[in-house]
């Protein structure tokens, strides 16, 4: 069964979020708890793994946390004190149950589970030449390079086979790792991805956000760094840096929509954050205006800045319903158009009359701003001001977030004026790219070694994309439909 809103395609989706448990008795419970937190990172499919000392157990399920783990049977049949879960979005590429992580497989040294956030921009090249040597795959996902890299590396210990393994992938990953030998935790050298580690008692906990830690009652330790691999054996933890140190670019686009609000992401809290970036935006573009209305829910903390920095009343403009999804209705043409009304509804009374100013994160197709500004003028609305708390998206991701081909961005088609005119609003701005640094606590954007990958704001892609640059062989959409992870 999926679950992913069928109306909700017109902003970007991060992939996937990963959690791990070591040393607690139960711990699939904990991972199941930690999932049903992340679940805003995927909401099509989640899995978990568990490991008993002796033998691994998976369970995987299309859908959400809530319905396929929260049973005492499906629980009690992943036992052990170590496990490790994930949740997946994808709207390219297969929706299979071969293709939901983690991913395990029996190599020469045991079992190997392994639970990715990210996405390896080289898949594809090394795919094939795994293929060529002999490797038979079984899904369609990159991460299952990995596995494949590690087992047929010629390193002794599994340890240097998997550090083996990560010196010959590109692009971005945070990964949780099972064998028989303990848990290993990693990110990429850039931190593209984030990580954080935490503790509940005796028992180690890693996973994609604080709010996971949070709901299962752990405190947070501290975030993996970029290029660190922690291990955790029993009680023995250590860490090792097998990298060359390079400054690190975590993606910006977590403060601006992916994180829940209440995370805490590089020692920042991802709603005063966004709060922030409201301020900027009003003090970038301010207009005259009666009300400032998030479009919920993502652009709520945003507004809220707008609202206090402007001094002009935050008022709730639009009411979402939380129950939409596939599981209502199969969406055809005659009922797509009334996706939004489904989703969210405009409060009439309040509106009308009135000039608004719509506060939301981002635009990518332009759809369903065109939709929720018509919605307005229906209400009543005398003026509708769209304010958005992200720069324009032009550029595709190629590390684990699900955007469109570029000719699809709006932003990456259409200047300033034709995006206003493309929505129907009376006026539409972005905040600027310095504007979003300076909502993050810098001065404004370095031009050499920015502190964030914005690629798809800017372009500026912090390493090779090299299944996307060599388009005599592959095809780069053709590589977005076969990447999950």
């Amino acid at each position: 069964m999926l679950t992913t809103n069928p109306f909700d395609d017109d902003h970007l989706h991060e992939e996937c979020g990963i959690f791990g448990v070591s040393g607690s008795e139960g711990a699939a419970a904990l991972v199941a708890l930690g999932l049903h937190a992340l679940q805003h990172r995927g909401q099509e499919a989640a899995g978990i793994t568990s490991f008993d000392g002796h033998d691994f157990h998976t369970r995987k399920a299309m859908g959400h946390v809530a319905g396929n783990f929260d049973s005492e049977a499906v629980i009690g049949g992943l036992p052990g004190e170590v496990a490790c879960g994930h949740v997946r979005y994808s709207t390219t590429g297969e929706t299979a149950l071969r293709n939901v992580q983690p991913l395990y497989a029996e190599l020469a040294s045991g079992g190997f589970a392994i639970a990715h956030n990210g996405n390896i921009s080289n898949a594809m090249k090394v795919r094939r030449e795994l293929i060529r040597r002999g490797s038979i795959f079984q899904s369609t996902s990159d991460t299952e390079t990995i596995i494949h890299l590690v087992a047929t590396s010629n390193y002794r210990t599994l340890l240097d086979r998997f550090i083996d393994a990560l010196k010959q992938v590109e692009g971005a990953y945070a990964l949780i790792v099972m064998t028989p030998e303990g848990m290993i935790a990693c990110r990429d050298p850039l931190g593209i991805r984030p990580l954080v580690m935490g503790r509940l008692g005796d028992a180690v906990i890693f996973a994609s956000e604080t709010v996971a830690l949070d709901v299962v009652g752990a405190e947070f330790e501290r975030s993996v760094e970029p290029g660190e691999l922690v291990i955790v054996q029993g009680t023995e933890i250590r860490s090792i840096r097998p990298f060359t140190p390079i400054a690190p670019r975590p993606c910006i686009f977590e403060w601006v929509y992916f994180s829940r609000p209440d995370s805490i992401v590089d020692d920042q809290s991802v709603y005063s954050v966004r709060k922030a970036i409201g301020q900027q935006l009003a003090l970038e573009s301010p207009v005259d205006a009666d009300l400032v209305i998030p479009v919920p829910d993502s652009g709520v903390p945003a507004a809220i800045g707008y609202a206090q920095e402007s001094g002009i009343p935050f008022e709730l403009g639009i009411i979402r319903s939380h129950y939409v999804g596939r599981t209502f209705i199969q969406p055809g043409d005659k009922v797509r158009h009334l996706g939004v009304k489904l989703k969210h509804n405009a409060n009439r009374a309040l509106i009308k009359g009135k000039r608004v100013i719509l506060v939301d994160d981002s635009i990518v197709r332009g759809t369903t701003s065109l939709k929720i500004v018509q919605m307005m003028r229906e209400a009543g609305a005398a003026e509708v001001h769209m304010r958005i708390a992200s720069p324009p998206t032009k550029h595709s991701c190629f590390y684990g977030v699900d955007t469109p081909e570029r000719a699809k961005l709006l932003a990456a088609t259409h200047n300033l004026g034709a995006m206003t005119d493309f929505i129907h609003a009376d006026s539409l701005s972005f905040v600027s790219i310095d504007g979003l640094y300076k909502a993050l606590g810098q001065a404004k954007r370095a031009d050499i070694r920015p502190g964030h990958c914005d690629a798809c704001f800017t372009g500026d892609y912090p390493t090779t994309l090299t299944d996307h640059d060599d388009s005599a062989e592959v095809d780069q959409f053709a590589m977005l439909e076969e990447r999950v992870a």
